[in-house]
């Protein structure tokens, strides 16, 4: 894992990049990658690449990069894993190909030089790279499937910029820090910021599961080369006959992956199914000597939230080196400062992967497996018993013309301030009866109306114009899956997922040079699951996850009710003066106010003074 940066002056007419401003982006996110860091620049200057690196595999400086292939061509800076490599590079072997290295990086630029864009397909893996095609003369950028690894660009007509973090373009010096309204409007709707958005007006994303090119010309629209969507509309048409034996399988292949390295690969444990699950199949894949953390918090003590017992009857169960670690609210209250300097975008989550990947680092772990993805795939969320009722039951009397928003109106006015009844409820009528509506009622913080008691008017206004957070949320639905599952798990995947768990698990474990894997959220896992699941039921996604090991999980916890990784966030944050910036907003004040909400608005704050 590793951070990646490049500065191309693609105008005829710009002069020769700035070296130290490419080495002040990376330098910015050592902490991604503290094993080395190296600096590319071409022949005129005009472009330079840039990495930090957390060496994982082949840890020999003969990986380093920016990596250049044996012509000079192509020069590549590359972030994440790519799982397969080991079979892609045999294949470019038998092509007559020929490797200096034993690493994953040197697969990409050879399997490019092969096979150009087209090799993306071929990527099982987390990645986004950088990669200067010196016969093409243009800058190839990338991401996976899924969006595991971020990648950012800001292109002000004469040189685009590259980096793995936000905050580290703002380093840079050259690129403006003005408020982006779709980015705010968006956090404050989501709890994360949308992609291609962020927080900034002149730096975007580059989309998961896409490409760009960067050429003389300028920065050219993102290609898309992956659709959750498409995958489960496909497997819609073609289902199949659940099978478990298959399903295991295709669960252990996942695992077996997700476990290529040159050092050891820890997990993250909860009492839960999906981390216990991966343990097993960890077990199962010829790991051995595996070190598991789970955290534990005394304001959870006695309570269904306690994960700490449990995790640990599965770790004695599957024979693990177990850790539990204790955090209290004064480490919180001490890490806060620094867990809010790393938020490489505001967020209403992350801390409890922040404290988790600590305690890993602290073990001495650079690699650690996590259950992430498990509810999106295996139907876990209440959003899909919840969102598919509510469309059935509000389509017909939604569509009585305007009864949605005088009903939202009547309720935000006259009910809602003085009682504790959800501000959801106010919307239920106008947005329950379709699928982009309801999930914008059941993922949502602020609701568009609340927006302008939080921020300026103008602000609310023009980010939810720009943002159109209804399409916004049905873009992710094209093509439209005909299933309620599958329009469910394509909407928590391609969005909640997407933009907060997944961005929450990057920043916050890469602050303590921690790669996280994420089995369950694998796009060849999911080609091969999907066409069984869509014939099942989401009552049925983890009980199939827990049988999945030789060894399956104890019913005990295959049918625990539901917690979430928790923190206690909503008690820590009281009483604390950094956190109490919501004070002065009257909406923030009232008793049916979530305590999200006032975190949400405390992030932000600094931003919007």
């Amino acid at each position: 894992m590793c951070a990646i940066t490049a500065i191309y002056n693609y105008h005829y007419a710009a002069p020769e990049i700035n070296r130290k401003e490419l080495c002040v982006i990376r330098d910015h996110m050592s902490a991604r990658g503290p094993d080395g860091k190296g600096t590319w620049f071409s022949g005129n200057g005009k472009i330079g690449l840039a990495h930090q690196r957390l060496s994982i595999i082949d840890i020999n400086e003969r990986a380093a990069q920016p990596m250049s292939s044996t012509d000079g061509q192509c020069v590549i800076s590359f972030n994440g894993e790519i799982y397969n490599y080991k079979a892609l590079r045999q294949q470019l072997e038998s092509q007559g190909f020929q490797f200096r290295t034993q690493s994953d990086t040197e697969v990409l630029l050879h399997l490019y030089k092969h096979k150009g864009v087209a090799m993306l397909s071929e990527l099982r893996g987390m990645f986004a790279f950088a990669l200067w095609d010196a016969n093409k003369n243009k800058l190839l950028l990338a991401r996976d499937p899924y969006g595991i690894k971020p990648l950012y660009y800001a292109d002000d007509g004469w040189t685009v910029r590259i980096a793995s973090q936000v905050k580290a373009l703002l380093a840079g010096g050259k690129i403006s820090s003005s408020i982006e309204p779709a980015g705010i409007t968006g956090f404050l709707l989501f709890g994360s910021v949308p992609e291609p958005y962020t927080i900034y007006q002149q730096i975007r994303a580059v989309p998961a599961g896409s490409f760009i090119w960067v050429d003389e010309i300028g920065t050219h629209t993102p290609v898309h080369y992956f659709s959750l969507a498409k995958v489960f509309c496909q497997a819609i048409e073609h289902p199949q006959p659940f099978n478990q034996e298959a399903a295991s399988e295709a669960l252990l292949d996942s695992v077996s992956h997700h476990l290529v390295a040159d050092v050891p690969v820890g997990a993250f444990l909860s009492s839960g199914v999906d981390s216990g699950a991966l343990v097993a199949l960890m077990k199962d894949a010829g790991q051995k000597d595996i070190q598991t953390v789970t955290l534990a918090f005394e304001e959870f003590q006695q309570q269904h939230r306690n994960e700490a017992p449990l995790a640990a009857e599965i770790a004695k169960r599957y024979a693990t080196q177990h850790t539990t670690s204790f955090v209290s609210k004064a480490e919180f209250v001490a890490e806060l400062p620094k867990i809010l300097a790393a938020m490489d975008q505001p967020s209403i989550d992350g801390i409890n992967i922040w404290f988790v990947s600590k305690a890993a680092k602290e073990l001495g772990l650079k690699v650690a497996v996590s259950g992430l993805g498990g509810d999106e795939l295996f139907g876990g969320y209440p959003a899909f018993f919840d969102i598919p009722r509510w469309v059935k039951q509000l389509s017909i009397p939604a569509q009585i013309p305007f009864i949605g928003e005088i009903i939202q109106k009547l309720i935000t006015t006259l009910i809602t301030p003085y009682t504790s009844l959800s501000p959801k409820m106010a919307g239920m009528l106008k947005y329950g009866g379709h699928y982009s509506g309801a999930y914008l009622l059941k993922r949502g913080l602020f609701m568009p109306w609340e927006l302008n008691q939080v921020i300026n008017k103008e602000m609310a206004e023009e980010g939810l114009r720009s943002l159109a957070p209804l399409k916004h949320i049905l873009a992710n639905l094209s093509p439209e899956p005909q299933q309620a599952f599958s329009r469910i798990a394509t909407l928590e995947a391609g969005l909640y997922m997407r933009n907060q768990l997944l961005r929450d698990t990057d920043w916050a474990s890469m602050a303590h040079s921690l790669e996280i894997r994420v089995p369950l959220v694998d796009s060849v896992l999911l080609s091969k699951l999907v066409p069984m699941l869509v014939t099942q039921t989401p009552l049925d996604g983890k009980t199939i996850l827990g049988q999945s090991p030789s060894l399956p999980l104890p019913e005990t916890v295959i049918k625990r009710a539901k917690t979430g990784f928790e923190t206690p966030v909503a008690s820590w944050q009281q009483g604390m003066d950094s956190l109490q910036t919501w004070k002065n907003v009257p909406l923030l004040k009232r008793k049916n106010c979530h305590w999200a909400k006032r975190w949400a608005y405390s992030v932000i704050q600094p931003l919007l003074s």
